[in-house]
């Protein structure tokens, strides 16, 4: 099993070109079965969660060809598979996205419960409501959802709470139905644009994506598309955080910071500095960074995804801080491993009281989630001494090439190969 090695204590300088967002191709990869023939999607991340994928959608039906590592054409014209197995769906909860396509295209569908991080229950009830509501009959039972439909009708759908996979199944679905479908307290990511985008690419009706209230008009087909998949915003605001926590100064190219408002905004608060022009946003970190206190919303707010990499920042801040999570329940599992480090951080419920301390130490640590692993590598960069990873597979599933990246931004950064278990 892998592990990163960093030598911490350098200020990270330079350029770095964004990777293509991995929860906005995921479901756009799951769009495509919506459709006969040929769909090309670019900026393609090159990442676990994308193999995996690709495996569930081969074993539906769907054939690929790989222009390039980043460039994926999709042929969905032999499409019968509409069982998604527990072995390929267990390890990325985002499998679930086959869900509503399948029932709109196929009359039926058949998928195991998802897996994916461990950062709490995250369930699909909100998903399986809005498919009854649509005329779907369903059933759960030895693990799995089953679902039937002859055609889909449109409905008025409430969602209880703004679920992003929810409202992206739901979107896929309502595509094909008979009639509107309203979603209300949909919602807003930019990732649910970028799919909205895919699908009107593809001939769709829908209005209102990026609001809480999206309305899609069924239509008889869709067609396939060619699109170029959204910036990772989550792999930006990571950069943005080492440029931060690191004292450097990183200039992410080709990208506006348009979708990553409030995390811009908190680091700002801490003394980071910004400046946009047409090559792209360049953060620069401050010699003292300011404590600030955070709370994780849904989009527009403070996002989930960047919670532990902020909490690594505030580690080495001079003051304390106070960080709220709202999404999940289960997300501060890094801090045991941040602790290591020497970071001074106790939790309780959903709260973690940070207070920063003047430096962090080389560790072994363990990655517990995907973000989690993120955090750790942050604080790697900072700590004085060696800093040893387990479990980097996490990192596989949403940064592509990250150790490549960082190295090239000066970071003494190695993957060490190990076999075994």
């Amino acid at each position: 099993m892998d592990k990163i090695r960093i030598h911490g204590g350098r200020p990270l300088k330079g350029k770095v070109s964004l990777s293509g967002a991995k929860n906005a191709a995921l479901p756009i990869m799951a769009a495509a079965l919506l459709t006969d023939g040929i769909s090309t999607l670019t900026d393609l991340p090159a990442l676990r969660d994308i193999q995996t994928n690709k495996k569930l959608l081969s074993w539906l039906g769907v054939s690929f060809e790989e222009v390039s590592p980043n460039e994926l054409r999709l042929n969905t014209s032999r499409v019968k598979g509409w069982e998604a197995p527990y072995d390929l769906v267990k390890t990325m909860r985002a499998s679930i996205l086959v869900l509503g396509p399948l029932v709109a295209r196929l009359g039926k569908a058949r998928v195991s419960l998802p897996g994916g991080c461990a950062i709490g229950a995250r369930p699909i009830n909100l998903h399986l409501k809005g498919l009854e509501q649509m005329g779907a009959r369903l059933e759960l039972k030895h693990g799995y959802v089953e679902a039937k439909a002859r055609q889909l009708k449109g409905a008025e759908i409430v969602f209880d709470l703004p679920t992003v996979t929810g409202t992206e199944n739901l979107m896929m679905a309502a595509v094909l139905a008979r009639g509107k479908t309203t979603l209300a307290n949909a919602a807003k990511e930019p990732e649910v644009v970028d799919l909205a985008n895919f699908l009107k690419g593809m001939g769709a009706q829908i209005a209102g994506a990026g609001t809480d209230i999206i309305t899609v008009e069924g239509v008889p087909s869709l067609h396939p598309a060619t699109y170029r998949v959204m910036p990772d915003r989550i792999e930006a605001g990571t950069y943005l955080v080492a440029a931060g926590i690191t004292g450097g100064e990183i200039t992410l190219t080709d990208y506006d910071g348009s979708c990553l408002e409030a995390l811009i905004m908190k680091l700002k608060e801490t003394g980071v500095e910004f400046a946009q022009n047409k090559t792209g946003l360049t953060a620069s970190g401050p010699r003292k960074l300011k404590s600030v206190s955070v709370t994780t919303r849904p989009y527009p707010g403070f996002p989930t995804d960047m919670q532990a990499q902020f909490m690594a920042l505030m580690c080495v801040s001079q003051d304390t801080s106070i960080i709220q999570e709202t999404i999940f329940e289960n997300r501060f599992m890094h801090v045991s491993e941040l602790r290591r480090m020497g970071a001074d951080i106790q939790v309780s419920g959903h709260q973690a009281v940070v207070k920063g301390v003047s430096r962090l130490n080389g560790a072994p640590v363990m990655a517990t989630d995907l973000r989690a692993s993120a955090s750790l590598v942050l604080a790697g960069l900072r700590a004085e001494g060696t800093t040893e990873i387990s479990r980097v597979y996490h990192l596989d599933r949403g940064y592509e090439t990250l150790e490549k990246k960082l190295s090239a931004l000066g970071a003494k950064i190695e993957r060490i190969k190990e076999s075994g278990p």
